[in-house]
């Protein structure tokens, strides 16, 4: 997913919150008793959070999840500024419990209840020195410069920046080095065998043939027009210059630690019990992105009952088809029948295109307020489509993964085309981010709890919808379904209860209609990003949850696009907000915040 043109990417903590509607009567009542302290402690907050919300968007790198903004540079990354970030959340932190948060306005609480925990996050990350291993399984600082190439280029100035940027390569791939190595030290590494072909990315850039056709060089193919011809010439001349000068010899410094130093010596065990602390840590990362205290036991167990329920689901799909056979069977005839598949990259992308369509003729019966944004659908780019996922998407895109089209599933489609696009990321990204009554740090930042469980929540809604439109569609959400549900199992599996690389494959292949090259890819990322498999199915339960108790409070005056308005009006939150939001619509009768557009 991505956001616009600045999105930072954390869990946050559990946090504890006044029930909904009683929230709203107590502030009311610290409004009659004391109107000046109340103000003064919401002017103070605001300080707070606006100071440390501006420095903290400029410490952020570029990843898929930002914008693509070069005039922003390349962060520092070195251990002053990596101290400063420890002191300033640090004090931040102080300065936020030193609050009188009974005295704040009711929409002050739940900004502060959501930004406390933000900062939580950010601090524990920086305790734990997460900074020390810069990638997960599909993702890199230096993969994350690609994003750069397809940002908005439209005046020589957007161009200058970029080839700034470029020369800033050198000093941040050093400090991210020496970083490494400091991690390397400790034993604070993804596992080796989630690394395996990562080198081949930077060596991409190092053995470009030539300037022009380094995949940095990309913007310069074919400039804007807007810039006179003249220009053009002279900025692709510096563009050149950079990457002979600047780009290919930090790349070429990445490759000799990489190949020489770093995936030789990477850890090889899986669990982050493995890890320096790393029972804590592993805890620390399920309150992150579960928003919620919980032990991976529970989550564990919580996966294996859910997996129980959807599988006896898809035993009925498969029964409804005329299969006979085991469910594994089954799974492997979706896998390896070529009725399910397409031989050229453009029909998968028109596919996923006509997909997005069937919900534009919908979305109105279900949504009452629709963002403004719209988004475009484009090819995973082939630098990162070995590694990458089936698709992802946020505000202005729909990634599609052409690479081995043999593993992308028609059947999957449409689930994916729900989660990746409209009603999911791209759809209620741009809903946050146009929202202007919430603060920046609530439109911008993304928490995976909320994100992935809306997201996969409108998976689920597309059967409602009536977007699957075959048996074996709907088998493909339920396998989506089955596969979130089963990370609970294999990331704590792995994580917490000795699980082997193997196992975990094994546990996908025999619940999911995943392709072997996607479990594979899948359980990788697991194993190098600790907990944050758990937070899409624990959101989308959540949500469900939510629901229901807002049909069975409310009865006939439940309505279906206020729910969804009042869910996705909240920006990205924890999920105990969600919780209290729907308090307070039932509270109003089920009036959405949107009533005429409902």
């Amino acid at each position: 997913m991505r956001a616009l043109k600045f999105a930072l990417i954390i869990g946050v903590a559990a946090m504890t919150l006044p029930a909904g509607p009683a929230m709203a009567a107590e502030a009311c009542a610290c409004d009659a008793q004391d109107n000046t302290a109340k103000s003064a402690a919401d002017r103070q907050f605001e300080t707070i959070y606006t100071a440390e919300y501006e420095w903290r968007t400029g410490q952020m790198a570029p990843d898929e999840d930002s914008g693509s903004d070069a005039g922003a540079g390349l962060p520092d990354v070195g251990p002053e500024k990596q101290a400063e970030k420890l002191a300033r959340w640090t004090d931040t932190i102080k300065a936020l419990d030193a609050l009188d948060k009974d005295a704040l306005s009711p929409e002050n609480k739940v900004n502060y209840a959501v930004y406390r925990q933000q900062v939580e996050s950010l601090l524990a990350a920086q305790q734990y020195r997460e900074y020390e291993k810069p990638m997960t399984a599909d993702t890199s600082f230096w993969g994350d410069i690609g994003y750069w190439t397809r940002g908005d280029f439209n005046t020589a100035a957007d161009y200058e920046n970029y080839i700034a940027m470029m020369k800033q390569i050198p000093r941040y791939f050093d400090q991210q080095i020496v970083n490494m190595r400091a991690g390397l030290k400790r034993g604070f590494t993804p596992p080796r065998i989630t690394l395996q072909g990562r080198d081949s990315e930077i060596a991409a850039v190092v053995d470009a043939p030539s300037a022009e056709e380094s995949p940095l060089y990309a913007p310069f193919a074919k400039m804007s027009d807007a810039v006179p011809a003249a220009k053009q010439d002279e900025l692709r001349a510096q563009a050149r210059a950079a990457i002979k000068q600047a780009v290919v010899p930090a790349y070429s410094r990445l490759l000799t630690f990489m190949r020489d130093d770093y995936l030789p010596h990477a850890r090889t065990s899986l669990a982050a019990y493995d890890l320096p602390d790393g029972k804590a840590y592993y805890r620390s990362k399920i309150r992150e992105f579960v928003t919620r205290d919980m032990s991976a036991d529970e989550i564990h167990q919580i996966g294996l009952d859910e997996v129980a329920k959807i599988k006896a689901r898809m035993q009925n799909v498969m029964q409804e088809v005329g299969f006979e056979g085991t469910l594994p069977e089954f799974n492997t005839f979706l896998r390896t029948d070529p009725q399910f598949y397409v031989t050229k990259p453009q029909d998968l992308l028109d596919r996923a295109a006509w997909i997005a369509k069937m919900f534009d003729g919908k979305a109105s019966q279900y949504f009452g307020h629709l963002p403004r944004s719209r988004f475009a659908i484009k090819p995973v780019p082939a630098s990162i489509a070995p590694y990458y996922t089936g698709g992802r998407g946020g505000p202005g895109i729909y990634l599609v993964n052409t690479y081995d089209l043999p593993s992308r599933p028609l059947y999957s489609l449409p689930a994916l085309t729900l989660h990746e696009s409209a009603p999911g990321h791209a759809f209620q990204m741009p809903l946050a981010a146009e929202n202007t009554k919430l603060p920046a740090f609530r439109r911008d930042t993304y928490l995976s709890a909320y994100g992935e469980g809306w997201a996969v929540y409108s998976e689920k809604l597309g059967e409602e919808m009536g977007i699957y439109q075959t048996p074996y569609e709907l088998y493909g959400m339920l396998s989506y379904q089955m596969w979130r549900a089963a990370r609970l199992v294999v990331d704590t599996g792995i994580h917490a209860k000795g699980w082997t690389r193997k196992q975990a494959q094994q546990y996908l292949l025999e619940n999911t209609a995943l392709s072997e090259h996607e479990v594979t890819t899948e359980v990788d990322r697991y194993i190098a990003w600790p907990g944050q498999a758990l937070s899409y199915y624990m959101g989308e339960l959540a949500i469900v949850q939510e629901r229901a108790r807002a049909e069975k409070a409310l009865g006939e005056k439940f309505n279906i696009r206020a729910f969804h308005d009042a869910v996705l009006e909240l920006g990205s939150v924890p999920l105990p907000v969600i919780t209290q939001r729907v308090d307070q619509l039932i509270a109003d009768g089920g009036v959405g915040p949107y009533p005429d557009e409902e």
